[in-house]
């Protein structure tokens, strides 16, 4: 079967050529993610909402507290806060949440561990001290 031009325009127009790739000038869709002429990046892909992502985002959340405020622009909780969709936002949140949760019980138990270390060498030495 033929299209003619009209029926052409038509079908190209039905599928959303958004614009031209800034690398290369070639028409793009705009649900496309990368230029399929160049590979230039043309929009951000979604963020995962999986149940298996989100597992992995709150675990690094609470057994790398401190990793992740050292690496925080490559800690993924930060992309998910700074979207747009409630959905994964909310991810975001929750992930903050247990990181500072977590970043708070692992200075708490340092300080106490700490603490219970100076108190053992202190008693250590008034016992060795107390014998003379």
């Amino acid at each position: 079967m033929e299209l003619n031009l009209n029926e052409q325009n038509t079908f190209v127009n039905s599928n959303m050529i958004s614009g031209i790739c800034s690398v290369c000038h070639q028409p793009v869709f705009s649900k496309y993610y990368f230029c399929p002429n160049c590979g230039n990046k043309l929009n951000t892909s979604p963020l995962s909402k999986t149940i298996q992502t989100q597992i992995w985002i709150y675990a690094l959340s609470i057994i790398l507290p401190m990793f992740c405020f050292l690496f925080i622009r490559k800690w993924p909780g930060m992309k998910y806060i700074k979207s747009e969709d409630p959905e994964i936002k909310q991810i975001g949140y929750i992930a903050w949440a247990l990181l500072i949760i977590s970043t708070v019980i692992t200075i708490y138990l340092a300080f106490v561990w700490t603490q219970n270390i100076i108190q053992s060498s202190v008693d250590s030495i008034n016992t060795d001290l107390g014998a003379f």
